[in-house]
């Protein structure tokens, strides 16, 4: 394909083309920046528009890769019925899905090590933070309030440890990860019964009222923001 015929695609579809090129220079190069002069120079897209596209050159065809899993694990949500599943249960299978359908390990750690960047490390921290919003959301989340943010935060960190922890994983079908993750969110839900009892303690009440007539002020972002919130 030329280049003129590519910059009449698009922008979506050069940056899936260049993300495509990419993926066979990750595993050598990482998310650098020869992985991306050398899918500009596999794929022939002009070097101006591909600049234009992708400003921070890998680090954005990474986010796009992010993405991708993204999308394919919501894909798979569909031809799925979690409907019998507990609650708990629809939520590590979703995390299960996410990890499930990344198309390179590798290209996933050298990932992790991009955003471990101090420059880098907001764009993977909203990153997750999309992963999080996009299962929570699939599974019904109609939170408007702090719990909006608080099921986010810890979704994210569920998944962060259990990203990591699959990193590493040789078990066989991953077993170890999935027995790890089952473990987090155990813990997860203890804490939310510790709450819960907290909230029925007519001793604690009281105290409580403040606190949680705070969080019902917080609420979620407008569907136009990403983060942070807003507060009426």
């Amino acid at each position: 394909m030329s280049s003129q015929e590519n910059q009449t695609d698009q922008p979506s579809d050069l940056v899936t083309q260049l993300l495509d090129a990419a993926l066979l220079h990750v595993v050598f190069d990482g998310w650098s920046e020869a992985t991306f002069e050398a899918a500009i120079a596999d794929t022939g897209i002009n070097p101006v528009l591909a600049r234009a596209i992708c400003p921070r050159g890998a680090v954005d065809l990474a986010l796009a890769y992010h993405r991708r899993g993204d999308q394919m694990m919501l894909a798979r949500l569909a031809q799925s019925d979690l409907s019998d599943l507990r609650f708990r249960d629809r939520i590590a299978a979703m995390v299960r899905y996410r990890l499930e359908v990344a198309e390179d390990k590798e290209a996933v750690r050298r990932g992790v090590t991009l955003f471990a960047l101090p420059q880098h490390a907001a764009a993977g921290a909203k990153a997750v933070w999309g992963t999080c919003d996009a299962i929570w959301t699939a599974l019904g989340d109609s939170s408007e309030d702090l719990n909006w943010y608080s099921k986010r935060t810890i979704l994210s960190g569920v998944y962060s440890s259990t990203l990591l922890y699959w990193l590493g994983d040789d078990s066989p079908n991953h077993q170890a990860t999935w027995e790890f993750l089952d473990r987090r969110i155990d813990n997860v839900m203890q804490f939310e019964k510790v709450k819960a009892g907290l909230r029925k303690n007519p001793l604690l009440k009281p105290l409580l009222a403040a606190p949680e007539w705070l969080s019902s002020q917080i609420k979620r972002p407008a569907a136009q923001d990403d983060l942070p919130g807003r507060q009426d």
